[in-house]
């Protein structure tokens, strides 16, 4: 594998990082800007919103320009929203400093996994845009809890300020190590909004909403699970999420590995069984081994669905990659916050701490079933798609909407 596919994992280690370190430091936060634990979560739900929003608007404002150069200027703007957020005098300051960093984080992904896939020969690049991923998971095993640590040792400040010194070095490796190619002649707006005409696109993205949703319905709510639910104490909760990272990075390279095999099959595999892992962790929940273990799968088979979600995409959006690529790391983001609403929902009607699950596996198996559309329509344009025009054949017409 290419050594730029580094400079991209480090850039994605320090978005994961900032992304739910937050999480590990929203208390003190809270108590230095004088507001309450939910006014302070708008620090987690805002970041969401900025990837949503950020992910496709940036893409299309960086299709006058090179991916390489397009990459750097993200990684600046990283470093400058965790630097604000740092040094913000006020709360107000400190939530438009996560805004400014979330608008790089989809962008930085959808055109990473573009360039990650351009660097590899077409069997391989699955596995290349898991390398990229990679640095995200490997946030969630050192990033996350590190940063923690130093916040509650040092002040939370300091963890953003270790964080933008992140994206500075991962700004020189994009400037160091990624190829300078170019923007390519085929680039357009107009283009890259047609790539959403292909209903396999939607369909693509609907996964991914649903599938990743369903592994966020039950890690949002994991503290009051682990802590009420097992009889784990709440410093205890700090290595269970190092074993959900460690988990999420052994899936992410499996799925990488396996999709570059079968793409398809690999999801409807790690689909069904994150649907029964979610299932299960409602009775494991009640067992403390049972239940670090059934989170350590969880982690590892909702990351598994990353790297084919998003190659899938990239195949179904093959003309025009950029913007649906970027949109569907924003698809990330939306199933996040609409399974964390829906597990907020389940427990506020009194089903339990472990409802939340329940939720989850209702998601990923709705995304399952999507994916077995998705195959349907895949055979059906194989058996009806070439249209051959004198000695040319093209290639099967994709289902449109």
């Amino acid at each position: 594998m290419p050594l730029a596919l580094l400079a991209l994992a480090i850039g994605a280690f320090g978005i994961g990082t900032t992304e739910f370190v937050i999480m590990g430091v929203l208390p003190q936060v809270a108590g230095d800007f004088g507001v309450t634990i939910p006014t302070a979560g708008w620090l987690v739900s805002g970041y969401a919103l900025g990837v949503v929003i950020g992910a496709p608007l940036l893409t299309i404002l960086g299709t006058k320009v090179s991916r390489k150069k397009m990459l750097m200027a993200l990684m600046a703007l990283f470093v400058v929203g965790n630097t604000l957020s740092a040094l913000a005098p006020t709360f107000g300051l400190m939530l438009a400093g996560r805004l400014v960093a979330s608008l790089a984080h989809g962008a930085f992904f959808g055109i990473g996994s573009v360039v990650a896939a351009d660097l590899v020969a077409p069997q391989k690049k699955a596995s290349a845009i898991s390398l990229m991923f990679m640095g995200l998971t490997v946030a969630n095993i050192v990033g996350v809890p590190g940063g923690t640590y130093i916040g509650q040792a040092a002040g939370w400040r300091v963890t953003f300020l270790v964080v933008a010194a992140l994206g500075i070095i991962g700004f020189l490796g994009v400037a160091k190590l990624i190829p300078e190619a170019g923007r390519p002649a085929s680039v357009s707006v107009r283009r890259e909004f047609a790539a959403f005409k292909h209903v396999q696109v939607w369909l693509a993205m609907a996964m991914t909403v649903l599938g990743y949703g369903g592994v966020f319905a039950a890690i949002t709510y994991i503290t009051p699970m682990m802590t009420e639910v097992a009889g784990y104490t709440e410093g205890a909760v700090t290595w269970l999420l190092v074993l959900f990272g460690i988990g999420m990075f052994l899936g992410n390279l499996l799925g990488g590995k396996f999709a570059d095999r079968a793409l398809m099959p690999m999801l409807f595999t790690a689909l069904s069984a994150l649907t029964a892992a979610l299932l299960l962790f409602t009775a494991t929940a009640h067992d403390k081994i049972l239940a670090a273990i059934t989170l350590s799968l969880i982690g590892a088979l909702g990351f598994a669905t990353v790297p084919p979600l998003q190659k899938r995409v990239l195949d179904q959006a093959s003309a025009a990659p950029t913007l649906a690529s970027a949109a569907n790391i924003g698809a990330f983001n939306l199933g996040n916050a609409l399974a964390a609403w829906l597990g907020g929902v389940v427990i506020t009607a009194g089903l339990g701490f472990t409802a939340p699950n329940w939720v989850g596996a209702i998601l990923s198996g709705t995304a399952l079933l999507l994916a077995l559309l998705a195959a349907h329509l895949d055979r059906r344009t194989r058996r009806t798609g070439h249209v051959v025009t004198g000695a040319t054949t093209t290639e099967p017409a994709r289902a449109t909407v």
